[in-house]
């Protein structure tokens, strides 16, 4: 009875060539109605889904070429609108100039027969006070560096010299040549002479 409860040898070895039939080991056999590989089952392209996807690229270069012609005409007109803006930005200093200007023209044919030198001086200072008011009103400053302490972002160090006294050691003696500000921005250094 021990006999008919075990298994016997020839019974419990697969036949891996009835079972694989011609498929090497491994493989799972093919379906008959099974899809290709990259095929989605159900899927079946139609001629009018063709006609749609090719419709669909089309619109889709459409506007691809439209948008990249619009950037191209975007890069012109801002190109050519910088290059008027360089051309014009200082109309409007040289237009609050031209009164100076005119002052400058005045003085030199009223002074021209003269040889008081006190009218000469006068006229000098009215104009340069102008020219000073107008040049403000723009946002021109200019910096006050003597007998402050120097500083490399806004003066420019021309020479030392022994400092005349002992609170100006280390700091500005002299300013050879005025710095500006345009608003926040230094646009010229101040040149100075040292204390040492």
């Amino acid at each position: 009875m021990a006999d008919d409860k075990t298994p016997q040898p020839d019974e419990t070895q697969f036949d891996q060539t009835s079972a694989s039939g011609n498929h090497a080991a491994g493989e799972l056999p093919e379906e008959p109605n099974a899809p290709e590989i990259g095929e989605v089952e159900g899927a079946e392209a139609t001629p009018e889904q063709g006609f749609k996807a090719d419709a669909e690229l089309a619109d889709l270069k459409d506007k691809y070429l439209r948008l990249a012609a619009e950037f191209e005409n975007y890069k012109r007109r801002t190109t050519k609108e910088r290059a008027d803006l360089f051309k014009t930005a200082n109309q409007e200093l040289m237009v609050a100039l031209l009164p100076v200007l005119d002052d400058f023209d005045r003085a030199r044919h009223h002074t021209k027969d003269t040889e008081d030198a006190g009218t000469v001086r006068e006229s000098i200072d009215i104009i340069y006070n102008k020219l000073q008011k107008t040049l403000n009103q723009k946002g021109l400053a200019s910096m006050e560096a003597k007998g402050g302490a120097f500083d490399p972002d806004l003066h420019e160090a021309i020479t030392q010299i022994p400092a005349p006294s002992e609170d100006l050691k280390g700091k500005i003696v002299d300013e050879v040549e005025k710095g500006y500000y345009l608003g926040d921005k230094v646009i010229r250094h101040a040149k100075v002479v040292l204390g040492q």
